[in-house]
């Protein structure tokens, strides 16, 4: 049985798939601009949620 999903969670799914079509449709510059985005913008989220639990901020 597959997991059921929110309808909030596959809407943000679809937006971010979206968006990762209308990227590659503008070549492959515009595609790799936004793949390093997103894992930039992972990477300083993850650090920060490490900080701020480490400070006992968050879950």
């Amino acid at each position: 049985m597959t997991r059921r999903r929110s309808l909030r969670s596959q809407l943000y799914r679809e937006a971010r798939i979206l968006g990762n079509v209308e990227a590659a449709s503008r070549g492959p510059a515009a595609y790799g601009k936004r793949y390093a985005r997103r894992k930039v913008y992972a990477k300083s989220n993850s650090l920060t949620r490490t900080l701020l639990r480490s400070l006992g901020l968050s879950r």
